[in-house]
């Protein structure tokens, strides 16, 4: 876990994005994949659910970040 989020923090604002789309792809074709009933690691969409919460965790950091210096 500690090594998750130190990865994701020393990403830059680009990558984390990149990372954030692949994500929210990944859980897209979770999704469809538990409807037509094919998905056979269930434990793997609240993981991905977690790692979308993680890296929008980081952004809102920076962002905070970021108004707390331009104040």
């Amino acid at each position: 876990m500690k090594k998750l989020m130190a990865e994701l923090r020393g990403l830059s604002d680009g990558e984390l994005q990149k990372r954030l789309d692949e994500t929210y792809e990944e859980q897209f074709k979770l999704r469809f994949q538990l409807a037509v009933r094919q998905l056979s690691n269930h434990r793997r969409i609240p993981f991905v659910r977690r790692h979308i919460a993680r890296i929008k965790s980081i952004q809102r950091e920076r962002e905070l970040a970021q108004m707390e210096q331009s104040v």
